[in-house]
């Protein structure tokens, strides 16, 4: 790959990660101080990452794969979304943004897949390059949300209060607006299906590895990839609205230590890997979920604050040493014929199923510990899933059986 070609795909995996972390981070805060809305209907917001990510197969499956080059689509999808995502930031009320955050992370859910078919595409040795290009994308993610806090300071409580994080809405509506455009520009991906070739309803979603399933182990660690997902959710509907309700300044920037911790466990996993295995790998990911939220219920704004940034500071552990860990068990178990269907039934599992399971029961916990100011009891709260994530982490210790997994760094 040229020199040309890797600025491209870099300057494009940025800019998609950037757009995320430019509001999803913010979101909870948005909705809770200006929206006003409950528990129950953040959980609906936050969902439709859930939704987007179950109806993504069928637009990469019907139409990505089998009409129209990758870009292309890529570039419609992120003009839509910039369309959507500046309504978004006209919304004043819960029942007008819900249509247009829905229809937005259906639009834009599809484009994780595109961004990597793109760049898999222009490459040769993808366990090689692709990494250098992901990096990039967390770059953008950690960089969206240091504008937010430092650049605009649109995260500081007074002007929390007035409705500045709306701004970050029309933010990313112009960073879609420039990937939109950009797209039609980069390197060309052909349809890798012909548009004659039959594609079965099983095909799209995966189902030909559910065949894997009749593997004990591999049916112990799908259960369980989808039950951690519920305190993953704890953490990515409410660390906003945590931090801010805690007067935390520029909580945006402290939440983007998650993403920084992401890179530097990711180089440590292999480490794990070799020394642990497999099964040890994966109970210290489930380990630090218990850990992290934990140390959000006895962790304060006040003397205790490092508690409160060493739990961001474990994401890494958390997300690497389980998610990352889980996708190459599964690479392992997996045949060639059904690689990619095995990826793409445990994403579904996991952000379709799981996460759609977790933002859910979020909702419904923090409805419940509502205090009489309108702000939450989080020292009640964080407990919930640091239980679950502890019943987890005792279930794939009883049941899964150690299994030696070649790694291959």
């Amino acid at each position: 790959m040229n020199s040309k070609i890797r600025a491209q795909l870099s300057v494009m995996m940025f800019l998609e990660f950037f757009i995320w972390g430019g509001w999803f981070v913010t979101l909870g805060s948005f909705l809770g101080n200006n929206l006003n809305a409950t528990g129950a209907q953040s959980a609906m917001a936050f969902s439709t990452q859930s939704w987007g990510a179950i109806i993504a197969p069928f637009i990469i499956g019907l139409i990505a794969d089998r009409f129209f080059n990758a870009e292309r689509i890529l570039g419609v999808l992120h003009l839509v979304g910039a369309i959507l995502m500046y309504q978004m930031s006209t919304a004043t009320d819960f029942a007008i943004f819900y249509p247009y955050v829905l229809g937005y992370m259906i639009a834009y859910m599809p484009t994780l897949a595109l961004v990597n078919s793109v760049s898999f595409n222009q490459m040769k040795d993808p366990a090689k390059e692709f990494p250098i290009i992901r990096v990039f994308g967390t770059a953008g993610w950690i960089i969206a949300g240091w504008i937010i806090s430092f650049g605009f300071q649109w995260d500081k409580i007074e002007n929390i209060q007035n409705g500045a994080l709306s701004n970050t809405f029309l933010m990313v509506a112009i960073a879609s607006l420039v990937l939109g455009l950009y797209s039609f520009v980069l390197p060309k991906t052909p349809p890798s299906i012909d548009k004659n070739e039959k594609v079965t309803l099983s095909d799209i979603l995966g189902l030909d590895a559910l065949k894997l399933l009749k593997d004990k182990n591999f049916l112990i660690f799908f259960i369980s990839s989808i039950l951690i997902c519920v305190p993953l959710a704890f953490y990515y509907q409410y660390i906003s609205l945590f931090l801010t309700e805690y007067k935390v300044e520029n909580s945006t920037t402290w939440a983007t230590l998650g993403q920084v911790s992401e890179v530097l466990f990711m180089l440590l996993l292999p480490f794990f890997f070799k020394k642990y295995g497999f099964k040890k790998t994966i109970l210290f990911g489930m380990l630090a979920w218990v850990i992290r939220y934990v140390l959000f219920s006895f962790g304060d704004s006040g003397g205790l604050f490092f508690m409160l940034v060493l739990g961001i500071g474990m994401h890494g552990i958390c997300y690497d040493f389980f998610f990352v860990s889980g996708q190459i068990y599964t690479d392992s178990k997996a045949g060639e014929k059904v690689k990619s269907a095995a990826q793409g039934l445990i994403t579904l599992a996991t952000y379709g199923v799981g996460m759609l399971i977790g933002f859910w029961f979020a909702g419904k916990i923090a409805d419940s510990f509502v205090l009489a100011d309108g702000s939450h009891d989080w020292k009640t709260i964080w407990l919930y899933p640091a239980g679950f994530a502890l019943l987890v982490l005792l279930l794939f210790t009883i049941l899964f059986k150690n299994e030696k997994i070649t790694y291959e760094s």
